[in-house]
């Protein structure tokens, strides 16, 4: 993907925009998301898959954010969900039901009837207990469910433990040796119309060989549901596409279709992906201040206006997100760790980075665009940032900053 945040003349830019000047606008901490990176990379994808029939379904926990949604609703994209609060995001943002597949595994009978009712084009089914409870509620409804089942191939992603779902010991999906009598008694409940197979096995993927083992895996048992007279329209292969952080080498978007499409030679299903991280990761990132630098003897810190509840994923994952200074200044070169002022140890957002920094510089911390502003909290009553899209030289705002009033509102003292 080319690279929409850049140097020039020694101040950071996204896209045409001083990324200082955003700063000094809607204040810190705050998240910047670029349109056109989000826009190429789903062009990316569509390119990649032309004269492949396909769906992309982008996944909207990676960021669900309204502006996001309506961009890639507008570039024709479908939705992966895992909830009916995400559903009625993507409903509000433009998108269409019909090209929304909701996964996650503990589906309650309220959001199964938000789902029906809406008209999405399937349902990811996770357990044998959740196949009776649907066919149940869209009995109830006088509907039928489409459904497929999301499979797990007992594949090692080789990636976070937290973030690995393939392997048989995780909770997400069906086991596979289940699978063909689960299908055979989807086809028997008269309120499910099996429409697929789903599978994904983690996120943050950088090696192509655990896609191509589960995809051999799924396509055997595909064969096997035909040879019982379970013939699918089409085939999930799920997300997981990793990004660079800081040394990883993952795969193109073009050379994961083009594995993918070598795989599924000859095959005449519908393909449905479920990018989340690789389209929204690096199309955004966060901007902090450094609040104070405090030397000890042992390890000097650099404290920012930013915190865990901005930005989750080092305390939760120990994650790297590259850090740096929107403008480069003369001072002096030190190594820090970069932490924020929550009362958590855990409160870090990177270890013994080399900085040349002072008190009240303002920095940029990369690849937040996915799972930094949805895993976002508010503890220690901290409201969560402002949200900015930058579109060439145009800067919208697209979520203000909460306020403190906000976080208190829906509570009450007692009489």
């Amino acid at each position: 993907m080319k690279d929409y945040f850049y140097y020039q003349d020694r101040q950071f830019y996204a896209e045409q925009v001083s990324l200082t000047e955003l700063a000094q606008n809607y204040g810190t901490p705050c998240h910047v998301y670029s349109r056109a990176a989000l826009t190429d990379g789903y062009n990316q994808f569509a390119q990649a898959l032309q004269g492949t029939e396909h769906l992309v379904c982008y996944a909207v926990k990676a960021n669900p954010n309204l502006a996001i949604l309506n961009i890639f609703a507008r570039l024709g994209a479908g939705f992966d969900i895992v909830s009916g609060g995400e559903l009625q995001r993507v409903l509000a943002a433009g998108g269409v039901a019909q090209k929304v597949v909701f996964s996650g595994v503990g589906k309650t009978e309220a959001e199964m009837r938000l789902a029906l009712q809406a008209g999405i084009l399937c349902f990811n089914v996770e357990s044998a207990a959740e196949l009776e409870r649907l066919n149940r509620v869209a009995g109830e409804m006088g509907k039928v469910a489409p459904i497929s089942l999301r499979v797990n191939p007992d594949v090692d992603a080789k990636t976070h433990p937290y973030i690995s779902t393939g392997l048989k010991q995780n909770k997400f999906g069906v086991a596979y040796g289940d699978a063909l009598a689960l299908y055979q008694r989807a086809r028997d409940l008269p309120n499910l119309q099996i429409t697929g197979i789903d599978c994904h096995i983690g996120s943050q993927l950088t090696e192509l060989s655990p896609f191509v083992a589960a995809i051999e895996k799924i396509l055997v048992l595909v064969d096997a549901l035909a040879a019982a007279g379970i013939r699918l329209a089409h085939i999930d292969l799920g997300g997981g596409l990793g990004i660079r952080y800081h040394d990883e080498t993952p795969p193109s978007i073009a050379a994961y279709v083009a594995a993918l499409q070598g795989a599924l030679q000859g095959r005449t299903e519908k393909l449905l992906l479920e990018p989340g991280r690789v389209l929204v990761g690096n199309a955004g990132l966060m901007l902090s201040r450094v609040e104070y630098l405090k030397h000890g003897e042992e390890k000097n810190f650099a404290i920012l206006d930013c915190a865990m509840n901005d930005l989750m994923r080092p305390a939760l994952y120990d994650a790297y997100h590259e850090i740096l200074p929107l403008s480069q200044e003369n001072h002096p070169l030190d190594t820090y760790e970069v932490v924020g002022p929550i009362c958590e140890t855990g409160d870090f957002i990177g270890h013994a980075r080399e900085l040349a920094i002072a008190p009240m510089s303002l920095l940029a911390v990369l690849s937040t665009g996915a799972y930094g502003m949805s895993m976002s909290s508010n503890y220690n009553t901290r409201p969560r940032a402002a949200e900015v899209m930058v579109d060439g030289d145009a800067v919208h705002l697209v979520r203000e900053r909460e306020t403190i009033a906000q976080l208190y509102a829906a509570e009450n003292l007692l009489c």
